[in-house]
């Protein structure tokens, strides 16, 4: 009778767990807990998988929520090694809906509207600087 109990209180615990575990994994803050409204226009990814992954974003923002973008950014993947960069642009016209490798990474006639860019490096240091091209 000792083990029944043993054997329906351990079970009880493992099913407990098992739940805890589930809600907490389905409830991770995302994007789309952010105060303002963000919308990727453009991706690039370079097709290197061995060396240095390259992940460039083009994001149209509505308002300048400086701390909010940088949220964003944080959000975006990364990897160890890799670079990610987020360009955020204030006019949903006027955000590249292109993108390329090389810098300055999009056509410079967009240059005008980009109010800030993130950027996670190799090593994980972050970067934010507003109004970058100016």
């Amino acid at each position: 009778m000792a083990s029944r109990k043993l054997f329906y209180g351990l079970m009880i615990a493992v099913a407990a767990l098992v739940i805890w575990i589930m809600v907490d994994s389905l409830s991770q803050p995302g994007v789309g807990e952010l105060k303002g409204e963000y919308t990727e226009k453009a991706f690039y990814r370079n097709e290197n998988n061995t060396g240095p992954i390259v992940r460039i974003y083009a994001v149209h923002a509505a308002d300048s929520l400086w701390e909010e973008m940088e949220k964003y950014g944080n959000y975006m993947p990364h990897t160890k090694y890799g670079n990610t960069k987020v360009f955020f642009f204030n006019e949903l016209g006027n955000t590249p809906k292109e993108l390329s490798p090389e810098s300055p990474y999009f056509d410079p006639e967009f240059a005008g509207y980009c109010t800030a860019m993130y950027e996670k490096t190799a090593m994980g240091q972050v970067r934010f600087v507003k109004h970058p091209f100016k």
